[in-house]
């Protein structure tokens, strides 16, 4: 099986179905033949963690992938923290429920308190200063 590259959708078509994808309006106007060798040595560095770029002339060759933005590592943030929070609710509602039917026991009553405390404080986290985050310790 042989492959093309297009650098401007940056993604790989099989020529041997270039018919269909020309039907189909999709085959790219500008690309460049991909050596299978090739094709399966980038598809190999993917998995390794590599990402596929252009080179100068639109072939694709490997690279380290970008390192995160600010904005990246804000999103990841704020992912974590929705994460974190669901959790602490789904161990606090039922802590709750025990202790408005007035049937919590100790233990229980005194772990709704540090998991109400973790929540409070899991919610005053700035994910804006990302990655410099110092998440509060979570109770045991």
């Amino acid at each position: 099986m042989s492959y093309v590259y297009c650098p401007i959708t940056r993604a790989f078509y099989n020529d041997t179905l270039e018919a269909d994808y020309r039907s189909a309006g999709t085959w790219p106007d500008d690309y460049v033949k991909v050596v299978d060798e090739d094709y399966d040595s980038l598809m190999a560095g993917q998995t390794e963690g590599k990402v596929i770029v252009s080179d100068k002339n639109g072939y694709p060759v490997l690279a380290e992938p970008p390192a995160p933005t600010h904005e990246d590592r804000v999103a990841l943030a704020h992912s974590q923290k929705t994460s974190l929070m669901q959790a602490a609710n789904d161990i606090i509602t039922p802590l709750e429920d025990a202790s408005e039917l007035g049937i919590a026991t100790e233990e229980e009553a005194a772990a709704l308190l540090r998991w109400k405390r973790y929540r409070v404080m899991l919610n005053r986290v700035d994910v804006t200063t990302a990655p410099d985050i110092e998440w509060p310790e979570r109770p045991a």
